[in-house]
């Protein structure tokens, strides 16, 4: 499929009367969205996986870019935390007129997955631009949001744009690897007034399209799961296999994981998740519409659930959610086994506490000889930041003028991205993109990830003007 990567007013015109998906030219590039395009490949082909690659030279070169547009070395701070050379960040800001307003913070994060050339059809650290598309690794996840602020700010500079409040930058490296130095955290822990905003806008929901390429709705996230694994483990004095017992660490083991895939944790809903199932319910219709009515009106509605809950996203949203990831057991082919273990790996909905969830597991365990601990204990979700007026009508306002009738759908993430370290360090942070993307998920962490050109663009001008509006209202 051709689709449209400028977008002037020849754009809006040939779009006049046709569908998103319709197969249309692509117009010249602005002098603008060139350079915007220059930013992005310049990002995308800087290697900055955690292996080879190296964040702090991609702070490196989004600051020069900065600089060239006329941002003083005062209002740029790369930074490198001891010990992590490569794993560097930005942080730049536009300052407001008002001092006591407390700024917009423009949150991304410039690492990514690990990509093995060998098993893509391109060179993944390469932006390739094809059949209305550009692939890469990092094309979406996050570097399309992260060289959209950078371009944002630079925009905003050359205009002469003077906001009311300030507006902060941070591109950090460490959201795609568990266990990795966070610059995120790190900013939070270290250099907080560098960043202290009102709010974050980050990466987590974008637009969705279907197959034929037409919008279906915009997201918006507030709150995020958190993630927690907890280890089960029972152990025997075995024995000689020819000899065999009941208790057998490996079949009660077994028996503790069938209690928990029976056993669903209660029904929990936020500001997001009530706004997503009451909006996404007219939008399905039928059976499951009226599921999605039901059980906002009645969380213990167990009909209504299971209707809900035949999809795994729609389930997950919910609530907390356990399941088994890794087992392991025994010590000798001929031997009774004398330990067996599994991780169980939760998702845990905003604001429940982990020891909740311990409590919990032990209660539908229900076996004193199955030990259950807690594996690297994280610090608790916070609680879904609000989705108030103030943060809802500029979307909806720039999203009604750019796609008349696509509705806005509030979500929550149940996977994991950033923003559970600004929220919990007083900066609620939310997800928003304006970037629509395939059903498939657009090879996201896997192989060949890519982004529709016209959704890159389209989301460009969608932030630009929705930041506009935010740094201009009191606060």
């Amino acid at each position: 499929m051709t689709t449209i990567r400028g977008w002037g007013a020849a754009a809006a015109l040939a779009l006049a009367g046709l569908g998103a998906g319709a197969v249309l030219a692509q117009p010249a590039l602005t002098p603008d969205q060139a350079a915007f395009r220059a930013t992005y490949k310049e990002l995308v082909e800087t290697n900055t996986e955690l292996s080879d690659g190296s964040c702090t030279l991609a702070a490196e070169r989004m600051a020069a870019r900065l600089k060239a547009a006329g941002y003083p070395d005062a209002d740029i701070h790369l930074f490198t935390a001891p010990g992590h050379p490569k794993e560097g960040g930005l942080v730049a800001v536009l300052h407001g007129a008002d001092p006591s307003a407390k700024g917009v913070l423009l949150l991304a994060h410039i690492d990514v997955v690990e990509a093995k050339r060998a098993d893509w059809t391109r060179d993944p650290f390469t932006l390739v631009e094809e059949n209305g598309y550009f692939y890469g690794r990092g094309s979406s996840d996050d570097k399309a949001m992260a060289s959209v602020w950078v371009d944002t700010l630079v925009r905003y500079r050359q205009e002469g744009f003077h906001p009311r409040r300030s507006i902060k930058m941070a591109l950090t490296c460490g959201e795609e690897t568990t266990g990795a130095f966070n610059g995120a955290d790190y900013l939070v822990r270290n250099e907080k007034p560098l960043i202290d905003s009102a709010f974050a806008l980050n990466e987590g929901a974008g637009g969705r399209l279907d197959e034929k390429g037409d919008r279906v709705s915009l997201g918006i996230q507030a709150g995020e799961k958190v993630y927690q694994d907890f280890i089960f483990e029972t152990t025997n004095p075995g024995g000689h296999s020819s000899r065999p017992i009941h208790d057998n660490a490996i079949y009660r083991l077994g028996a503790a994981l069938g209690r928990l895939n029976d056993y669903d944790f209660p029904v929990h809903f936020n500001d997001a998740t009530r706004l997503y199932f009451d909006r996404m319910s007219k939008l399905v219709g039928g059976e499951q519409g009226a599921a999605m009515q039901a059980i906002l009106k009645a969380p213990m509605d167990a009909k209504a659930d299971a209707i809900i809950s035949r999809d795994a996203s729609w389930h997950s949203m919910l609530r907390t959610t356990c399941v088994a990831t890794l087992i392991g057991g025994g010590h000798a082919q001929n031997a009774l086994p004398q330990r067996a273990w599994a991780n169980v790996n939760c998702r845990i909905f905003p604001g429940t506490p982990v020891e909740e969830v311990w409590t919990t597991l032990n209660q539908v365990v229900n076996d004193p000889k199955v030990t259950i601990t807690v594996k690297e204990p994280r610090s608790p979700a916070p609680a879904a930041p609000p989705l108030t007026p103030a943060l809802l009508d500029p979307v909806e306002k720039v999203a009604g003028q750019m796609w008349p009738g696509v509705p806005l759908i509030p979500t929550m993430s149940t996977g994991a991205t950033d923003a559970v370290y600004m929220t919990s360090g007083g900066i609620p942070t939310y997800g928003l993109s304006g970037m629509f993307g395939d059903p498939d998920g657009d090879g996201v962490h896997g192989l060949n990830e890519r982004i529709r050109v016209r959704s890159l663009f389209e989301g460009r001008d969608f932030l630009y003007r929705v930041v506009k509006i935010y740094a201009q209202q009191k606060g």
